[in-house]
């Protein structure tokens, strides 16, 4: 019950991890902390006056057992400070904590990188998030980033493709937000592992936000930053990750769009261009596998379609036609062969990208 206990008291108004770790050390448990008399709770010093009114008040509001029964039967975990399995460069940040809430299977390594970005990401940028996390995760590098719109949900479903991902919250473990990422949530909580300071039921709020990029950044051995404009969370992450001593990348981007203005600035201070995979795992040693050659695997047709093709600006099938000189019929049927490889996205009005792969084009 010692988690619940740690649970309750970080739900209390003004407790955090330090104040928590404090209660801990004075009282011995978080239980012994939470059934504390007054006085004692008073005199430990380990409290400001708010701090102990709000956790009079919340002691006396939350039932530990029915908290614990609410929190099972959602299938949800809990790991602390004091546990084994709490993540190993994460334990070792300036600010981690000291407890929180996961559904899934927890890093068992510290083989892990992020890839963050603007939620309003371009087709290139998408490509680009989607094609690096791929490429780490086939060589079992765990992807961690945040589920937000754009760069996020690339970078998510990338690396589901291949292996392991971990989404870090802004909300509780059991909110689904963005709605539209519900599915992608429930895979990844079956295949890697949702995670969050917040308690069950938190809804997202702004300033969750910058607590959850420092968790992002403490998991990690990297932070990659695909897209990002000059103020934007995602450089907050990469500042974050600075402090904490972690290597910062970023993939260039046009001098002319808003969106790469961040990261075309974090090349210039020094972070580390990439353009392909190669980029990131030179830096660790870690072994790259050898390509797979799908694109040798591309009939005469699906090529010429797929060349035609590229990562930014999408092209509607009636280009396609005119250009390659085939029926609508014949074009529809191989950009369907092409989308159920994982190669094409379908845009609006029946418009077309190719999606970057390590090895193709």
């Amino acid at each position: 019950m010692e988690h619940f206990y740690l649970a309750a008291l970080q739900m209390v108004p003004g407790i955090g991890s330090s104040r928590i770790k404090a209660l801990v050390d004075y009282f011995g448990s978080a239980r012994q902390a939470w059934l504390a008399d007054r006085g004692d709770l008073f005199l430990s010093k380990c409290l400001d006056s708010t701090a102990y009114n709000n956790l009079l008040a919340q002691r006396d509001k939350i039932d530990i057992h029915k908290l614990a029964e609410s929190i099972v039967k959602k299938g949800i975990s809990l790991c602390s400070l004091l546990d084994d399995d709490y993540p190993v460069l994460l334990r070792n940040t300036f600010n981690p904590p000291y407890v929180f809430y996961y559904r899934g299977t927890l890093p068992t390594n510290d083989k892990l990188i992020a890839i963050v970005g603007s939620r309003k990401a371009t087709a290139y940028g998408k490509n680009a998030a989607t094609m690096l996390a791929a490429a780490l995760a086939s060589i079992e590098v765990g992807i961690v980033s945040g589920a937000a719109r754009g760069i996020d949900t690339a970078a998510h479903l990338g690396a589901l493709e291949q292996g392991y991902t971990v989404a870090v919250l802004g909300s509780g473990v059991d909110i689904f937000y963005p709605p539209e990422n519900k599915k992608m949530l429930n895979t990844i909580a079956e295949r890697g592992v949702i995670l969050s300071e917040y308690a069950p039921g938190v809804m997202p709020h702004p300033g969750h936000f910058p607590a959850r990029n420092r968790i992002i950044n403490g998991l990690v051995r990297g932070v990659v930053v695909v897209e990002a404009a000059e103020k934007s969370g995602a450089l907050i992450t990469a500042d974050f990750a600075l402090e904490e001593g972690r290597d910062v990348f970023a993939v260039p981007g046009s001098i002319f769009a808003g969106n790469s203005k961040g990261t075309n600035k974090l090349i210039k201070q020094g972070a580390k261009l990439v353009d392909n995979v190669d980029d990131i795992v030179e830096e660790y040693g870690w072994q790259k596998k050898q390509d797979t050659q799908a694109g040798s695997e591309l009939s005469q047709a699906e090529r010429s379609v797929y060349n035609l093709l590229n990562y930014e600006e999408p092209i509607g099938i009636e280009e396609i036609v005119t250009k390659l000189n085939v029926l609508p019929a014949t074009a529809a049927y191989i950009l369907l062969q092409l989308s159920l490889r994982g190669l094409t996205v379908e845009h609006s009005g029946q418009r077309y990208t190719c999606t970057a792969r390590e090895g193709i084009k």
